[in-house]
């Protein structure tokens, strides 16, 4: 079976944006291969002071709902910002993490196809700063950050496997 980057092209979807659709289609197949059979407890292992998978998966998804919000030209709202500083907070089961990656990811998905391709080199600020990118770094930047965490989270659930 192929990665998905090799799956060809998406019905629907412009080529330019494709690739973030691909990397989430990966990311959540390794979510949901890597995180099989963990306990809650090993989810929220914190090995050597590293992020535990948990934090990993809920920052994927999470992350990628707050960049979105600036891809869209908008500030993030009271919830994204509660949800970011609770991140780390433990006790989700896997399903519970799975479903909430993956809504966030399908939300993600959605607003990103709706985008005209002409808008891919408007400007876009991100943060409290509103430092410069646009809305084609944006689209780069979250499948890289989110690919970033999940592989994080493989190696942290590699390494709780362990102990």
């Amino acid at each position: 079976m192929s990665e998905p980057w090799l799956s060809g092209p998406m019905e629907g979807v412009h080529p330019l944006v494709a690739p973030l659709i691909h990397s989430f289609t990966q990311v959540r197949e390794d979510a949901a291969h890597w995180t099989e059979g963990l306990s809650v407890e090993q989810l929220w292992a914190e090995p050597a002071g590293a992020g535990s998978v948990g934090f990993h998966v809920r920052h994927a998804g999470g992350a990628a709902e707050r960049l979105c919000a600036y891809l869209m030209g908008k500030a993030l709202n009271e919830a994204q910002v509660a949800a970011a500083k609770a991140e780390k907070t433990a006790g989700a089961t896997r399903q519970e993490l799975l479903a909430e990656l993956n809504a966030r990811l399908d939300a993600v998905e959605a607003a990103v196809k709706g985008l005209p391709p002409a808008a891919y080199t408007e400007a876009r600020g991100v943060g409290k700063k509103m430092l410069p990118t646009t809305v084609m770094g944006l689209i780069v930047h979250i499948a890289e950050h989110t690919q970033r965490h999940m592989g994080e989270a493989i190696v942290t659930a590699k390494w709780v496997r362990t102990a």
